[in-house]
Formats: C-alpha cells, structure tokens, sequence
C-alpha cells in the first residue's frame, strides 16, 4: 500500500502550517453528559420536597403554625398521594391544621390554623387529603 504524504502536507499548509491539537470530542461529551447529569439529579432531589409561597410563610408566621418534621413528612406523603389520584390543587389536612398545596410544584399556597377552619371555605382545590 502506497500512501501519500504530500496530502497531509497540504492539509498542514492549508491549516497555517501548524499541527493544530483537537480535543477528544468524545471526553468533551461525556464530561457535559456528567455535568448534565449531576445538575439534572440536583434539581430533582431539590424538588422532591415541599416548598412554601411567600403567601404561606406570612400565614404561618402571622397564625403563629410552627410545623414539625414530622408534620411535613406527612404533608409531602399526602400531596404524593394527591399526585397519584391526579388532582392539580389539594386541600391537605394535617394535625387541625390545613394547607392548600399546588400538586404538580409542590408549592403550600396558605395555611389555616386550628382557630380558622370553623366556617372557612376553601376554594380552587379538585382534592382534599386527611394525613
């Protein structure tokens, strides 16, 4: 077999002359598909709890509702619960106290105390969960 040098000569002429250094596209990509999955696997694991509104944190502080950890298992394992069913906005009952929760962001929207929920209509929920 014969091969031609002058053809990669011209190939170094054409380029300036200089061994040009490629990187391995392979290593570039297999770094970005890591990085991709490392932030991809952050953000589900940070969405995986509840988050509370602006709105909601004001209710808890202004009807002084100070939730346990406990307390909030139950409300993340009802709002699941609540997901599985397919309902979008769920009234989630926990220890007297209510919470109004976006399912699909798992965002509590407000909370109502013990002392509220007599005579208070709760409106723009499809679900209602007891935990």
């Amino acid at each position: 077999m014969v091969v031609n040098n002058n053809y990669f000569n011209n190939i170094g002429r054409i380029n300036g002359g200089q061994n040009q250094q490629r990187s391995n596209p392979v290593k570039e990509k297999t770094g970005a598909v890591n990085d991709f999955g490392a932030i991809l696997k952050d953000k589900i694991t940070e969405n995986e709890g509840l988050k509370f509104s602006k709105h909601a944190e004001q209710r808890l502080q202004s009807r002084n509702i100070k939730l346990t950890e406990i307390q909030k298992e139950k409300m993340s394992e009802a709002v699941n619960k609540a997901g599985m069913k397919g309902v979008k906005d769920s009234l989630v009952i926990v220890d007297n106290m209510a919470f109004v929760v976006n399912v699909k962001s798992k965002t509590v929207i407000t909370a109502v105390n013990n002392s509220e929920l007599k005579e208070n209509v709760f409106t723009n929920i499809d679900g209602a969960v007891f935990a």
